[in-house]
């Protein structure tokens, strides 16, 4: 098991009898808490950010290489990876979540020897999902087409798509044997694999299409390997060096297999209504006059927003465990200032992304295409890219946050509400109505982002922390834990 998310030998008087913090007053306690909760959050953080950003980083190096061919080229690999790839990868990455609590609770009851079992359950049921959007695959040209896509993007983003057939299977491998190892906080041989995987592939998208000229198709067919590479990498270090989890392959899989899609459906609908919102986003700006720059513009700006993104994701993963750990523990003042000390560190790494963008606005796209016409686009929707990325650096940790309290529900409602009923209609009528074009679209749905942000601030700042320690204690009780009892642990919060 991993040693206690607070040292207490490290906090001095801070902590009290209880194991909570003391209440802090004054700056220089503050500021002793603030360092110990950034020590803490980026020691869970850290490995899985990283990890996240090589995986994210190999998509991006692929469009990199994709993106000295052409406009077109760019902008159909563009559709292909950031439409069709990523609505099968959020509905993918969803349906895999769910091993995440089922690892995670079978780890921390000692039944590690179920781990296995439900590493198999879900790599079966991801297999059977990836059969079930095949066709969206196979039929990407017309689907693109029936969206509103020009035929000069649309056919061959169809034909790319079908190239990137096997990365989407190798999703059913990577995303179970993913979450085997992080329930066993086994994240360096992740961080490890995601790196490999990274100078792989650009090297072989190096070797596939500047030396031997195989253009898109080497692209694709990097992309491909790299990912099998990643996925039998994950798969071969369980089963050769997880012996505790790993008992071999068992008919125990098959078991109570609806129940486990059920929950798999839930976690993949809760997830894929984020990650599809930004998708959207390019599909509609496919309708706009000289589609090719807008798609390929705003395409560029979503990778270097994604960078980003991917960043957040690890803070958002530690901020979860932190706030379940300390809440499952009695401790709501170590739960609120772990939230307190990761928003406010989060806002100045976004604020300091911003300043980045806006000082190289009119340089940072030159790693993505030639094109002058292009370069220019990018500047000009830079600045929503800079409002983008601090809206981006506060939203994911207040979702960890409600992740870890167990929130999701009312997360969903607010995300539906502000992305789906509020950002994107609003986006749709300033790009179209009002005729602002991808400035409008994208305003929109910022808007959309922004109130979801002051939603879940909102959220968080009504949150009665001691109420959350109680409600954690009766669900430990409900599931067979041990009833947090001391109500020192709760007063004065």
């Amino acid at each position: 098991m991993e040693a206690p998310l607070i040292d207490r030998r490290s906090s001095g008087d801070l902590i009290g009898d209880d194991g909570d913090y003391l209440p802090v007053s004054g700056v220089r306690e503050w500021w002793r808490v603030f360092c110990i909760e950034t020590v803490k959050l980026w020691s869970i953080g850290g490995p899985i950010a990283f990890q996240i950003l090589c995986q994210f980083g190999t998509n991006s190096v692929t469009t990199m290489f994709v993106g000295h061919l052409g406009d077109i080229e760019l902008s159909a690999f563009s559709i292909a990876v950031s439409v069709i790839g990523t609505f099968s990868f959020g509905f993918m990455l969803g349906m895999g979540s769910a091993l995440e609590t089922l690892c995670g609770q079978a780890f921390g009851a000692g039944q590690v020897h179920m781990l296995g079992v439900y590493m198999q359950r879900s790599i079966i049921i991801l297999f059977v999902t990836c059969i079930l959007l095949l066709p969206l695959y196979i039929f990407a040209t017309p689907v693109l087409l029936l969206l509103g896509q020009e035929a000069d993007i649309a056919n061959p983003a169809g034909v790319y798509t079908l190239l990137i057939v096997p990365q989407l299977f190798s999703l059913a491998v990577t995303f179970p044997s993913q979450k085997f190892l992080q329930a066993q906080s086994k994240v360096s041989v992740l961080a490890w694999i995601a790196f490999l995987a990274l100078a792989s592939q650009v090297v072989l998208c190096w070797l596939f299409v500047n030396v031997l000229g195989w253009g898109g198709f080497g692209a694709a067919l990097a992309f491909d390997l790299t990912s099998w590479a990643t996925a039998i990498a994950q798969f071969v270090y369980v089963v050769g060096w997880c012996k505790d989890g790993w008992k071999g392959f068992s008919c125990t899989a098959f078991h109570e297999i609806w129940s486990f899609v059920r929950l798999s459906l839930a976690s993949a609908v809760m997830l894929c209504l984020e990650i599809w919102y930004m998708m959207s986003i390019i599909v509609l700006t496919g309708h706009l006059d000289n589609a090719v720059t807008a798609v390929g513009s705003l395409s560029i700006c979503m990778n270097i927003n994604g960078w980003e993104s991917m960043l957040f994701f690890g803070i958002n993963a530690a901020i979860s465990v932190r706030v379940s750990n300390e809440l499952g523990l009695g401790n709501p003042r170590a739960a609120k200032y772990s939230v307190y000390a990761t928003v406010f560190q989060s806002l100045l790494i976004g604020i300091l992304c911003m300043v980045i963008i806006l000082v190289t606005r009119n340089n940072f796209s030159i790693i993505f295409t030639d094109s002058k016409d292009m370069q220019q686009a990018v500047a000009h929707l830079s600045g929503l890219l800079g409002i983008t990325m601090v809206l981006n650096s506060v939203q994911p940790v207040i979702s960890g946050v409600a992740v870890g309290g167990g929130w999701q529900a009312l997360v969903a409602y607010i995300n539906l509400a502000c992305y789906y009923i509020f950002g994107l209609p609003l986006g749709y009528v300033l790009g179209y109505v009002a005729n602002l074009g991808v400035v409008g679209l994208w305003g929109g749905m910022i808007a959309g982002t922004a109130l979801q942000t002051l939603l879940l601030l909102l959220v968080l700042y009504k949150t009665n922390w001691k109420k959350e320690v109680e409600q954690t204690s009766e669900r430990m009780r409900k599931w067979g834990g041990q009833e947090i009892n001391d109500s020192e642990k709760v007063a004065n919060v």
